[in-house]
């Protein structure tokens, strides 16, 4: 499981205008809709074919938890498209992202400094540069390590840094034990 990365998706789904199908049926319905077969959705959730064609005739309603939790990823995946962009382009373009955590941070500058890591709770709005960094970096696989990165580059650059008015010799933002994130649109 990725924390930050389905912290990203998390923020755009708040975007959705309508809410994704809940029943079983009603979202093997939808994915069958999208794939266009039943062998596909059968194919992309390890299931048989028939089991497929069983929830699209309401003759299943109640899938196993590992099921259930895959169904609900994939439709979520696919659930308003146009919407989901158009928030990420405004993210990445104009709006930026807010970003509330608990994490141990801390920088690394010359000898001398005062500023140890610990663990801090902060709520900063990054520039569209940084949410459009993560989002590229979430639609290409990065791992959760990489958007830990982008993240501690932001937080260096708006937190400790403010724009460049203060810690000018700021070397590294260390951003590690992440105990909560959450993004906001």
């Amino acid at each position: 499981m990725s924390l930050l990365g389905d912290g990203l998706d998390a923020a755009v789904q708040k975007a959705f205008t309508r809410p994704a199908p809940k029943s079983a049926p009603a979202q093997m319905r939808y994915l069958v809709k999208q794939l266009k077969s039943t062998r596909a959705v059968a194919q992309m959730l390890r299931i048989s074919q028939r089991t497929v064609e069983r929830y699209v005739k309401d003759q299943i309603k109640k899938p196993r938890p590992d099921l259930a939790a895959r169904l609900e990823r994939e439709v979520k995946r696919r659930w308003q498209p146009q919407i989901r962009a158009m928030a990420r382009q405004k993210a990445a373009t104009t709006g930026g992202i807010v970003i509330d955590t608990r994490a141990r941070m801390g920088y690394t500058a010359p000898i001398g400094s005062t500023d140890e890591d610990r663990v801090r709770h902060l709520t900063v709005a990054l520039p569209p540069q940084y949410a459009a960094r993560l989002f590229d970096a979430r639609e290409t696989g990065a791992s959760d390590q990489q958007l830990q990165r982008i993240v501690a580059e932001g937080l260096k650059e708006v937190y400790f840094q403010d724009g460049g008015r203060r810690a000018g010799n700021l070397e590294e933002v260390r951003f590690t034990d992440v105990q909560h994130m959450e993004f906001e649109l």
